[in-house]
């Protein structure tokens, strides 16, 4: 990745500006770089940014100026079959023009002289200003923080998400969080914010199955061959009533789906190249299991983002533990390859000005 000097072009009747102060580096911006999630070139990266609103379109009516805001990588037109069937997430303008590094009216904003570049997710805050539509743009407190605010709009809201809003853990139920990454970490949260009686995390380093501890996680289990066996203990012999994948592999995928008892749900947050088919063994999908992939965690961007806000500043949702390291935009690709080696969790570029 290179840094460039871009223009932008004028605001259009729905659109925001949004001058990024953090940006959280995101394993799918890493999909992009290596070639597994195919995007067009040249493109800004970037789906997780908190900024303050610089200037708004004639027909925005939600932000204004000053507003201090989380960007929200599904923005959607409410209209659409879906959108009328609250799955905005699968908004109709959005998955036809964000593969195409569009916004979700089909047209870039960013140029590069005469040349357009790429928008990506309907974000790109891997860069100093923004435009996004204003069903991308949530306004959250003034005084939340733009290092954890930026991660609410991505790994924080899809972990959260998955428990409260997707899988609707009861209270007394046991929890399976497979990976204890971003996403894997806020599901525990979500388990804890659920009132689950175990919260079982599994992962290959010590180092992150203590901070899921600190998250909320009852038991923890180092990856190895015995770990299924491990949580079949724990559970009474049945496995776990929810069962979070976050890991996106294929074998943790199976140890999931062998973990879930019969009858309970399974929830893949996790993702593997696009491209990639999957081997998986036929009879533990048997047993009545409910089975859900979810991208976003049932996100409600203008519900949710100022409630997890909230939360964060009672001191009831845990984010600074997340990060890890601050950079700069010039130490871009520093954090990738951190990222590449699995080391931390989140690092967040600090924008300046």
């Amino acid at each position: 990745m290179v840094v460039e000097q871009l223009s932008l072009s004028a605001l259009k009747d729905r659109d925001v500006l949004v001058r990024i102060y953090a940006s959280g580096l995101c394993h799918t911006d890493l999909e992009v770089i290596q070639g597994q999630l195919p995007y067009p070139l040249p493109i800004v990266l970037g789906h997780e940014g908190c900024g303050i609103v610089e200037a708004v379109g004639s027909s925005v009516n939600h932000v204004r100026v000053g507003d201090r805001v989380v960007c929200s990588w599904n923005p959607f037109c409410g209209l659409c079959f879906y959108c009328q069937r609250d799955q905005p997430i699968l908004c109709e303008p959005f998955t036809l023009n964000q593969p195409k590094g569009m916004l979700i009216d089909g047209q870039s904003r960013y140029l590069m002289g005469k040349t357009p570049v790429h928008h990506f997710s309907v974000v790109s805050s891997h860069a100093q200003y923004c435009i996004v539509p204003e069903s991308g743009a949530v306004v959250v407190p003034q005084e939340l923080p733009f290092n954890v605010g930026c991660l609410i709009g991505c790994g924080v809201m899809t972990g959260i998400g998955a428990a409260l809003r997707v899988a609707k853990i009861a209270p007394g139920s046991n929890a399976v969080v497979i990976g204890a990454g971003a996403v894997g970490l806020n599901a525990i949260q979500g388990a804890a914010l659920s009132q689950a009686d175990q919260i079982i995390a599994i992962d290959k380093d010590p180092q992150k199955l203590q901070l899921a501890k600190i998250m909320g996680a009852t038991h923890t289990l180092l990856a190895s061959d015995h770990v299924l066996q491990e949580v079949k203990e724990l559970t009474i012999g049945r496995g776990g009533d929810v069962v979070f994948e976050c890991a996106g592999a294929e074998a943790t995928i199976q140890l999931a789906l062998e973990s879930t008892r019969t009858g309970g749900q399974l929830v893949i947050l996790g993702k593997t190249a696009a491209h990639k088919n999957m081997a998986i063994r036929f009879g533990s999908l048997m047993g009545e299991k409910k089975i859900i992939r979810s991208s976003y965690g049932g996100a409600r961007p203008f519900r949710d983002f100022p409630w997890i806000a909230q939360k964060y500043l009672e001191g009831k949702i845990k984010l600074d533990e997340l990060i890890d390291e601050e950079i700069t935009l010039e130490q871009i690709n520093y954090g990738f390859d951190k990222m590449k080696s699995s080391k931390g969790i989140r690092t967040v570029i600090k924008m300046s000005h």
